[in-house]
């Protein structure tokens, strides 16, 4: 029988990147119902370096450290009711852009398009998780909630999903060349 217990290697980088999230998180840039953040930005990079598995328990970790109390949520805040509020399923949505996103990643060996794709398409479950839970919390127009939620981020976001692809994949590779970056080993062990 294979032992599925994670390693001490697997516990400390998703830690690790649990953690640059806890940093980056809160720095925001107010534009009004939703910030702009950095958060989106480090999970497309624990995408990266982390893939779907991993990736997505970092993100776990990170919003699990938010419910406890930490503020790590953009603007500082934390808690249950940044989760259960208007924007917690951007927040939730999180999730799915460090699964879909990982998964292309490592299911294309690391191939910057096919990456770029699957990480355009994990932001899009996040604006399609978070839109909804906005919609239902503000009891407001799904227009509305486009247009304040959305619209305004789509170009940013983009961009976010390109530079992480450049310095993703550059970091992935010179992680690995230099032994640092070994998840998939680490599983075997």
């Amino acid at each position: 029988m294979k032992n599925k217990k994670l390693t001490t290697y697997q516990m400390s980088v998703t830690a690790l990147m649990a953690a640059v999230m806890c940093v980056l998180g809160p720095l925001t840039v107010p534009i009004g119902a939703v910030p702009i953040s950095l958060a989106n930005f480090v999970i497309c990079l624990t995408a990266w370096l982390l893939g779907p598995k991993f990736g997505t328990l970092s993100v776990a970790v990170y919003l699990l450290i938010g419910l406890v109390g930490v503020p790590v949520f953009s603007g500082y805040g934390a808690g249950i009711a940044k989760l259960a509020g208007p924007t917690g399923g951007y927040l939730v949505g999180y999730l799915l852009l460090a699964f879909i996103g990982g998964l292309f990643i490592e299911k294309s060996k690391g191939q910057p398009v096919v990456s770029g794709i699957g990480l355009v398409l994990g932001d899009a479950a996040c604006y399609v998780l978070g839109t909804a839970w906005f919609v239902f919390q503000m009891q407001c127009e799904l227009g509305y909630a486009l247009s304040v939620c959305v619209y305004p981020f789509i170009a940013l976001d983009l961009a976010k999903i390109v530079v992480s692809c450049v310095v993703g994949a550059l970091l992935r590779k010179r992680l690995e060349q230099a032994g640092v970056l070994k998840l998939q080993s680490a599983v075997s062990e």
